[in-house]
């Protein structure tokens, strides 16, 4: 007498009561009190609902069908169907929108020393996150060796509109570059001023629109650029990319101070060229000794420097190589870290106004 009737019809509070059981594994909160179960819809004993993510490039969504599933079939079992869909809803970093600007989130691409295959993470990451079905920019913020329109393949900007330069685009991506004003023979030799100030126009004078991520390409090491970038935007987070060998690791530490000095959260570390020729190691062992987390590894893989050569990067090109499913597994936690990380800071965010 005290079992549950089968027959008895599916109620809403029933259904939002199971769901409330669902922890969301990147913020340990359940999905219900995270408001990211929408358009709940019954139709007799169907169910079909939708989650709401906090980024499109979720790699837990597996994880949280199977674990609504479990809780309706278990708290609510006269339930016959269950349809779940799927949206995202980016969170907004509060201290970028307060500055007044369309980015939702800025990611930083940065490496100690040059030659680790920084701008090809870059390109490759962003264009990973594109077709998750975010919006996404890229800033070439190596203002003195930029080479993202190349391995973007695109040679030229649009023209300007409204007194705005409007960004390139290729592959969902939107992206600027000093590559785009320059003969190809052309060197800057710019000084500290110079560089504060172009990158300050990239930031205001361009056409972005709304953005989930903009990811920028910062030049190696730490100098100018990444310093008047700290100053002028704040930064969601930064990737570190390195390769395997302990030289470039030990440069690799030196973007980590750095950031840490900017209080810029890093996101986390990247092996690239990853294999028998380089080795393999350094970057993880990096990750555990500054407590980081190893986002990943690229394998060492020809059709990597092919594809920037001849702009058409390989998660573009090959999605399915190994390479390209390591750049997207990568993306994926870093879309997830910032995630995280937005979520802490709009509790905690105090508006500029009421400090002091």
């Amino acid at each position: 007498m005290f079992g549950r009737n089968k027959q008895s019809a599916v109620t809403e509070e029933a259904v939002m009561a199971a769901m409330a059981t669902v922890i969301e594994p990147e913020l340990h909160r359940d999905l219900v009190s995270l408001n990211m179960v929408r358009d709940l819809e019954i139709n007799g004993n169907d169910v079909t609902f939708t989650i709401m993510l906090t980024t499109p490039a979720c790699p837990l969504k597996d994880v949280m069908e199977q674990a609504s599933n479990v809780a309706l079939r278990r708290d609510v079992p006269q339930v016959e169907s269950i349809k779940i869909n799927w949206d995202a809803q980016v969170q907004k970093n509060k201290r970028i929108e307060q500055l007044g600007h369309n980015f939702k989130n800025t990611i930083a691409i940065a490496s100690g020393k040059g030659g680790v295959g920084k701008s090809t993470i870059a390109v490759n990451l962003a264009i990973a996150l594109a077709n998750s079905g975010a919006s996404v920019g890229l800033m070439d913020g190596d203002i003195l060796g930029p080479n993202v329109p190349m391995m973007m393949g695109v040679d030229r900007l649009p023209p300007t509109s409204d007194r705005k330069i409007n960004p390139a685009e290729n592959y969902g991506v939107k992206f600027v570059s000093t590559a785009f004003l320059l003969k190809p023979d052309q060197a800057l030799v710019w000084r500290g001023p110079m560089l504060n100030s172009a990158i300050r126009q990239f930031l205001t004078d361009v056409a972005w629109g709304e953005l989930d991520y903009l990811l920028i390409d910062l030049p190696p090491g730490t100098g100018d650029a990444p310093l008047s970038l700290a100053q002028a935007l704040p930064l969601s987070g930064a990737v570190i990319v390195t390769q395997p060998m302990a030289v470039a690791a030990g440069d690799a530490l030196r973007s980590v101070k750095m950031f840490e000095q900017l209080n810029v959260p890093i996101l986390g570390v990247v092996e690239n060229m990853s294999g028998e020729f380089f080795g393999t190691g350094a970057g993880e062992k990096l990750a555990q000794s500054q407590k980081l987390d190893y986002l990943g590894t690229v394998p060492l893989d020809a059709r990597v420097r092919i594809g920037g050569d001849t702009g058409k990067p390989i998660v573009a090109a090959t999605p399915n190589s190994p390479a390209a499913l390591a750049l997207t597994e990568i993306s994926q936690k870093v879309a997830a870290k910032v995630s995280v990380l937005a979520f802490q800071n709009q509790a905690n965010f105090i508006p500029i106004e009421m400090i002091g």
